[in-house]
């Protein structure tokens, strides 16, 4: 990496860049920037690694041919948010869509269920990560966006609240009973028996 990709550690610097002229320069640094957020993001609504990766690429590309006309009125981030949903779910539609006509709707639902429980997706995860995923599905969509975005993204509840265009005061609620869900299933579970023992 160059010394002068490094220089552009901000949004608004690497949107000058990109408008001045310095086009490589600028996506190099808008990739590096977003794309680990914006692969969490894919892999959270596709339980897919691979498919998380494709996505992002499609992601990038939509967002590289928009970065012209990118006014400004949000964030890079909100913005590279609000495609990535876009392009995970006309993924998911597709995807439905081939289990539907090569597999049949009944067979097809099984047959996604079972890719998406399958261990050997899970080999590089511990049994908790596998256990605590399994979790986040159960919970209503709203409370699971929420709860991702706050916990592993570490986002303000203001920077979702413009992101997903829901108050702050209903996102407050959706992370409190998404966070009262996931306690209760851990309490629940092997894992805090172990816990149990391992502190006494």
């Amino acid at each position: 990496m160059s010394l002068a990709t490094l220089t552009l550690e901000t949004d608004i610097e690497i949107l000058e860049a990109y408008k001045t002229g310095e086009r490589d320069r600028a996506i190099t640094a808008f990739v590096r920037r977003h794309q680990r957020f914006v692969y969490a993001i894919a892999l959270r609504h596709l339980s897919n690694s691979e498919d998380a990766r494709d996505a992002s690429q499609e992601v990038f590309l939509k967002a590289l041919k928009g970065l012209d006309r990118f006014k400004g009125d949000s964030s890079l981030q909100t913005w590279l948010y609000r495609i990535t949903v876009n392009v995970c779910n006309s993924q998911l539609r597709k995807r439905r869509l081939l289990t539907f006509f090569t597999v049949g709707e009944g067979e097809g639902e099984r047959d996604v269920a079972a890719r998406q429980l399958d261990p050997l997706q899970h080999a590089e995860q511990s049994d908790f990560e596998v256990f605590f995923n399994q979790v986040l599905k159960t919970l209503p969509p709203k409370q699971r966006e929420t709860f991702c975005l706050r916990y592993y993204d570490e986002l303000s509840y203001e920077e979702i609240s413009t992101m997903v265009g829901t108050s702050e005061g209903a996102l407050k609620a959706n992370y409190h009973w998404a966070v009262k869900k996931i306690a209760e299933k851990l309490r629940n579970s092997e894992f805090y028996e172990k816990w149990s023992e391992h502190e006494a």
